[in-house]
């Protein structure tokens, strides 16, 4: 089962997560999402257990509890959406007005 957990301390690494799960079994993976141009954590991360008892036990458990001084969210991992080509938003043209500057023959102004 993949977990999501969410509201990390900044300082928390890949190995913590690993320590935190496995008191409710083998952990597969756990990766803290990374900012790519900073390198810094985005306060997220992805936790992936073999056994699925095990996973809704750490969800249960640890989901609002206290790590490194912030409550943290423990969710099952929603799939990730299609995002078509290459995700990202706005795909239209803005509105907004049209103004030349200088003299021109085109002009806002009535006087």
């Amino acid at each position: 089962m993949n977990i999501y957990v969410s509201n990390l301390s900044f300082n928390v690494t890949d190995e913590d997560l690993q320590d935190y799960f496995a008191e409710y079994g083998e952990v597969s993976s756990a990766k803290v999402i990374m900012d790519k141009f900073t390198g810094k954590s985005r306060g997220f991360a992805f936790v992936e257990m073999s056994d699925d008892e095990a996973a809704k036990k750490a969800i249960q458990e640890l989901d609002g509890a206290s790590v490194d001084g912030r409550t943290i969210g423990v969710s099952v991992a929603k799939p990730r959406e299609d995002r078509g080509n290459g995700g990202g938003g706005n795909k239209g043209g803005g509105g907004g007005s049209f103004q030349r500057r200088g003299n021109s023959n085109y002009s806002n102004s009535r006087y």
